[in-house]
């Protein structure tokens, strides 16, 4: 990267914590700043930041906000103009996920579901344009192989992330030729926080061609690489998945 050129800069939701944090890592170590959001993982925001201020001063910017006031979204993308002066990418990753058995979904699991997965991710999307723009810079979208293979248990959730999926392919013709609008679908890459079964884990494996669960990093250089080394790609899905989609 020219050391004379402006650092890029990169919005991404959901960065404190699992593969959101890893991605703000890898981001930053290859010379981006980071405007990193959060919603109540205050702790490890902060532990995240003070370590990529220490490696590179006045790079980051820490920006809380619950993702369900749909109305105050755009206040990430103003914040982070107001700090650096320009937006080059916006990873939209945070989600929420559990599942909703059909005959009991409520509405709240409803709104939780989409707004996390779909709502918020369009109308960031929607404020970041205008300056991604000018930047001639990108979105990626955390989908998931799910938005395509359901996943029983899950109606609600597929469902969110379907529309996230859609919403790639879309905005990739409304955006463009300035903006390049592509996601990530990953597989199994961390387990549930509420765990998972070790033999439920071993035979999603022995399912995935490459034989091995992937990991956090997997998807941090796939997401570097559509931000930096795509140029002529938009509007894809990319599955980063051991070949587990198969």
């Amino acid at each position: 990267m020219n050391a004379s050129a402006p650092r890029p800069v990169v919005l991404i939701t959901g960065a404190a914590r699992r593969v959101g944090a890893v991605i703000a890592r890898y981001l930053h170590a290859a010379g981006h700043d980071i405007a990193l959001h959060y919603r109540s993982s205050k702790s490890a925001a902060m532990e995240l930041l003070a370590d990529l201020e220490q490696t590179r001063a006045g790079s980051t910017l820490a920006l809380s906000m619950d993702l369900a006031e749909t109305e105050r979204v755009p206040e990430l993308v103003s914040s982070t103009i107001a700090r650096f002066g320009r937006l080059d990418a916006l990873i939209n990753n945070a989600s929420t996920f559990y599942p909703t058995a059909v005959g009991s979904t409520s509405i709240t699991q409803w709104q939780e579901l989409f707004s996390s997965n779909a709502q918020a991710p369009y109308f960031l999307s929607q404020a970041a344009a205008p300056h991604l723009r000018v930047s001639r810079g990108c979105i990626v979208n955390l989908v998931d192989l799910y938005a395509s293979q359901p996943l029983a248990g899950h109606t609600v959730y597929c469902m969110a992330k379907a529309a996230l999926t859609m919403m790639t392919q879309s905005l990739a013709r409304e955006l463009a030729p300035e903006v390049r609008v592509n996601a990530i679908a990953p597989g199994a890459v961390l387990w549930p926080e509420s765990g998972k079964p070790a033999a439920e884990q071993a035979a999603m494996i022995a399912r995935t061609p490459l034989r091995r669960a992937g990991t956090p990093e997997d998807i941090a250089k796939a997401t570097l690489f559509l931000l930096r080394d795509a140029d002529f790609i938009t509007g894809q899905i990319l599955r980063v998945d051991g070949g587990r989609s198969l």
